[in-house]
């Protein structure tokens, strides 16, 4: 049983970061335009002038950076969705006495771990360009994925 409920536990994330990953594939302006307004801090510069003069320098203007950032954060989502996909599938083939629960739990704890590192990451650079003046949503949208993947971490350990 503990297999069984480990699977949905990773499989939950990994059906909420595959539609992220499709969207952003499909749709890419939804997310990019928003990567792109963190990086540039224009809600700061807007709302916030005198605190922006003092971190200004942190800025990414270059339209051209902003594309590649935002493809690089796809092809993170994408390879862990992946992982998480194997991981779910090996813990459900486990859980059917088809594979080892050893290499299973292995697998799928590495796509958590990764899952926890996307969200941890996002909190941690979004951070440096002070995305808080803004994008309280997206900050506290990024620490619930984060305390997800680390509870899912936990859970898999067991």
């Amino acid at each position: 049983m503990l297999l069984i409920a480990q699977t949905f536990a990773l499989l939950l994330p990994a059906l909420w970061l595959t539609t992220g990953v499709r969207d952003n594939i499909l749709f890419p302006s939804m997310n990019e335009d928003v990567t792109a307004n963190v990086l540039t801090m224009a809600r700061m510069k807007e709302d916030y002038p005198k605190e922006y003069t003092r971190v200004a320098h942190r800025a990414v203007k270059n339209r051209e950076w902003q594309k590649t950032i935002f493809r690089l954060i796809v092809a993170a989502e994408l390879i862990t969705a992946i992982v998480m996909w194997v991981g779910v599938a090996l813990l459900a083939l486990s859980a059917a006495g088809y594979a080892l629960p050893s290499i299973a739990r292995d697998v799928a704890l590495l796509g958590a771990i990764m899952f926890t590192s996307v969200w941890a990451m996002f909190a941690v650079v979004r951070n440096h360009f002070s995305y808080w003046f803004g994008h309280e949503g997206a900050q506290n949208t990024h620490f619930q994925l984060l305390l997800w993947g680390l509870g899912t971490m936990i859970f898999l350990s067991v």
